[in-house]
């Protein structure tokens, strides 16, 4: 008799994809034929007065724990405007397995179009591992405004294992493409060379055509602006990309501070965003 086939050990963790597609109307406004939520990741349609399509990432159940696989995919068609925001904050957990979590988002912007990705942060849970993965592909006359905030540790507790990064490319070229690691297992990551003790951590990247013709300005933030060196209550710098872009990279004791100063570095880009 034929030897028994070994058992196939099952995958452990759970699989997700929600597809989001705008689409510009035929004489007005931003149109949705694609909303389709998966698992944990619910997706709820926002009133707009403004003819843009708004579409909020609703939580259904806690995710990512160890060994799941999530993802979000997101196109801008040509001409077509599309806001995307969270209801709450994303929150990495520990799972039964040893396995990482992987989240990975892939944003797509057609010509003309204005992608606006803001969801609200990702917090790094002790004893989670979790590897996140942004990837945008932009035509070239795309308009992106892009904000990460991440989170490390809740309130008293240590952080998780994060990994983070982040591709941007521009009419087949890379625009941006960076890469970060905190938590456990990286050396270093708390030291005054990279955090300087701070636990939360964000960027603001605007992505425009018009800055091609007048690039940002360099500009500090929060205490490096107010010549405080010790920066304990937080600060950035925000600095012009070898392209139509402006990046906004800050650092700062919690999550409140880190989108204050984000919303200091949108208000200094010098654009609409």
């Amino acid at each position: 008799m034929p030897a028994p086939a070994a058992a196939v050990p099952p995958v452990a963790g759970l699989r997700a994809t929600a597809r989001i597609l705008a689409r510009a109307g035929v004489h007005s406004g931003t149109r949705l034929p694609v909303l389709d939520g998966d698992g944990p990741l619910a997706l709820r349609r926002v009133r707009s007065g403004t003819g843009e399509a708004r579409v909020c990432v609703v939580g259904a159940m806690s995710a990512p724990l160890g060994g799941d696989r999530l993802a979000i995919e997101a196109t801008a068609e040509a001409g077509a405007a599309l806001h995307i925001t969270s209801a709450a904050a994303t929150v990495a957990l520990p799972g039964r397995t040893a396995v990482p979590a992987a989240y990975d988002v892939r944003l797509t912007a057609g010509d003309g179009a204005r992608l606006d990705w803001l969801p609200e942060p990702l917090i790094s849970a002790a004893g989670s591992d979790l590897r996140m993965t942004t990837t945008v592909e932009l035509a070239p006359t795309a308009r992106l405004v892009l904000r990460e905030e991440q989170v490390l540790g809740r309130s008293g507790e240590r952080t998780g294992a994060l990994r983070s990064r982040l591709t941007v490319r521009r009419a087949g070229r890379t625009l941006l493409d960076q890469e970060t690691a905190y938590g456990p297992g990286v050396p270093g990551w708390d030291t005054s060379a990279v955090l300087g003790g701070h636990r939360a951590v964000g960027q603001l990247l605007i992505v425009d055509p018009e800055l091609a013709a007048r690039p940002a300005e360099v500009r500090l933030l929060g205490d490096a602006a107010a010549g405080r060196p010790d920066g304990g209550a937080g600060q950035g710098v925000l600095a012009p990309l070898a392209g139509p872009a402006v990046l906004a990279t800050v650092v700062a004791p919690d999550a409140l501070r880190l989108r204050r100063l984000l919303d200091e570095a949108a208000a200094r880009s010098g654009t609409a965003g």
